[in-house]
């Protein structure tokens, strides 16, 4: 045979070799790549309803389907007994994968008691009042007045004596105390970049004043030599301490507290953060 034809018959069996590994790894890319579907989608469910199901229903059903089932919210339905699923949150028919958590409202059957009137009582009076007939205060307010002492309710919702409540839960509003007048407030300005002395001078005209002015934390002190060797009474000094420089009112500003925005009133304490 001749030299052409084996080098020929030698790359036509490179290239059936390279052929050959070839369609194995796209085989194997193929089956890895259905693998990795299945895996996915075997892992996905479809949300079944759980409208009208008891609590304890609806747990054995989310748990068989590899689902967390969460109380979101609770509401008085005539429609729907106490204990039993009103709403579901993601809704039937959705697609998820196991483990999702699915969020219901539960029914606490008909309202059966009417709202109490807790105006005009302090707020833990109030909250003791709600909680007695298995209500909840699910907010408070507050509202600055000098007509009412601070920490009485001023208004709730749903109003008294009401029977068509969605939930057991009432909303308060309780007063407090007055905030001061607008004469003895102010927003804050932007003291960075000022100097000092500036800074306090502006201040200074609204009844304001610089508590503190320090200077960046400087880097950690180097570490003295140790003693040991050192004749006796040398040995028996305390290390140096070095006092801070006084800070200058020329020193300018480059951070503060209260910041720039906040409302502050008459005699309020600022801090500063100043370099040299």
């Amino acid at each position: 045979m001749r030299p052409f034809q084996r080098f020929l018959l030698r790359v036509l069996h490179v290239v059936n070799l390279t052929a050959g590994g070839l369609s194995l790894v796209v085989v194997a890319l193929v089956t890895a790549l259905l693998a990795i579907r299945v895996a996915i989608h075997g892992r996905e469910v479809n949300v079944p309803s759980f409208a009208g199901l008891s609590n304890a229903e609806a747990v054995a059903l989310a748990d068989s389907l590899g689902l967390n089932l969460e109380v979101e919210n609770r509401f008085y339905s005539s429609a729907v007994s106490a204990n039993h699923v009103l709403s579901q949150s993601p809704l039937q028919g959705n697609r998820v994968r196991r483990g999702w958590q699915v969020r219901v409202t539960e029914s606490l059957g008909a309202q059966r008691v009417a709202v109490p009137d807790v105006t005009g009582q302090n707020e833990r009076s109030a909250t003791v009042s709600l909680r007695r007939l298995a209500l909840e205060p699910s907010g408070v307010s507050y509202l600055p007045t000098a007509s009412v002492p601070a920490g009485v309710v001023l208004t709730q919702s749903p109003p008294p004596r009401s029977t068509t409540a969605e939930g057991p839960g009432v909303s308060l509003l309780v007063a407090t105390d007055p905030l001061p007048s607008s004469a003895d407030a102010f927003v804050m300005p932007s003291l960075i970049g000022q100097s000092l002395a500036n800074a306090q001078a502006r201040l200074g005209t609204a009844g304001l004043r610089i508590a503190s002015a320090q200077e960046p934390t400087p880097p950690p002190a180097p570490v003295m030599p140790a003693t040991t060797g050192l004749p006796g009474a040398l040995a028996a000094l305390p290390p140096p301490v070095f006092a801070p420089p006084p800070v200058s009112t020329h020193s300018v500003i480059v951070s503060q507290t209260p910041l720039p925005g906040h409302r502050v009133t008459r005699g309020d304490n600022i801090r500063v953060t100043v370099v040299h």
